[in-house]
């Protein structure tokens, strides 16, 4: 019982230590980035939709690559998709009820599309055996293709519309000082995504939890942490644009990004349960948020409504 014990302290104390780096390190990443955006004179709604969403994303890839290479694919696709349901479910829920939030939905139609279709494609190619890596190098692209025009497009509109823009000042940040900070969040990220992976695994065998369960709860709560985070501050600054920005972004990089590269390293298959149960739910959270968004707004009735459907989810895991 005292080994037993003593086991399962140390393994919650390496999941804590390394959540606490896993966000400490996209901390630096995202002020980093945030400030190599304003240098770059880019608009709220691409920062959420780009640089917030790419460094609040940063902590699930460190999490999949870990977890992939140590043979715990289950921990990766349930963190993936767990993130996408929580970013909607809990994040943007929690947001809404404390802030209510104004949406442009013609600024996100394209967001929309490639989020509904990545979320599609990927349980799709279970019919051939699981996630191939050309799938992933596509993925990966695809990201690529999507963040080169989005920066495109908004130079182009930069002329018609500036007053709602973020415009880069004289005194621009010092960029050694941005590198620094990526720097050490990309070095914290990678060490914290290792000791968390490490207390998960552990605590999944001692409570009897399957890695894909553990995956969809403790690592995507924990890795949405940040995007938590820089939503409440998007509320602080009554920034709807760059909270909901962030949110579908956040979103859209976790498939084509995280399970992009992840699977470009190595192929994976689908644990059982996960194609009837956990990706109807997170295509649910998505398509749901289309007739919310064209309403332009997300009230804190929607919110509310959010939130009860992400913790019945919960409610139904724990039961099954």
């Amino acid at each position: 019982m005292t080994a037993n014990f003593s086991s399962t302290f140390i393994a919650i104390i390496a999941l804590l230590s390394g959540l606490v780096l896993l966000i400490a390190g996209g901390e630096c990443l995202i002020s980093g980035a945030a400030k190599l955006a304003v240098r770059f004179g880019m608009s709220p709604l691409l920062i959420g939709l780009t640089v917030v969403a790419f460094g609040t994303s940063m902590p699930e890839l460190f999490v999949s690559i870990n977890a992939t290479l140590g043979g715990h694919s289950d921990i990766m696709l349930g963190n993936v998709v767990g993130s996408n349901i929580a970013n909607i479910g809990l994040v943007l829920a929690i947001s809404a009820i404390l802030y209510p939030l104004t949406v442009h939905f013609h600024r996100l139609q394209k967001e929309f599309v490639l989020l509904i279709a990545a979320s599609f494609i990927l349980p799709a190619t279970a019919i051939s055996g699981g996630f191939p890596r050309s799938f992933g190098v596509v993925f990966t692209a695809s990201l690529i293709v999507y963040t080169a025009y989005s920066y495109r497009s908004e130079n182009k509109q930069k002329a018609q519309a500036r007053s709602g823009y973020i415009v880069a000042k004289a005194s621009h940040p010092a960029l050694g000082r941005i590198m620094f900070l990526c720097s050490v969040g990309l070095v914290f990220m990678w060490f914290g995504s290792e000791y968390f992976i490490d207390g998960a695994v552990d605590l999944a065998r001692f409570f009897g939890f399957s890695e894909l369960v553990i995956g969809l709860t403790l690592a995507a709560v924990g890795t949405s942490l940040p995007e938590l985070a820089s939503s409440l501050s998007a509320i602080r600054r009554k920034e709807s644009d760059l909270l909901v920005g962030n949110i579908l972004g956040s979103n859209l990089f976790n498939l084509l990004l995280v399970l992009g590269i992840t699977g470009a390293i190595k192929p994976f298959g689908f644990p059982p349960g996960s194609l009837e149960r956990d990706f109807p739910v997170m295509i649910a959270f998505s398509v749901i948020l289309i007739p919310i968004c064209l309403r332009g707004e997300i009230s804190r009735f929607h919110g509310l409504a959010l939130l009860g459907g992400y913790c019945s989810y919960i409610f139904a895991l724990g039961c099954g």
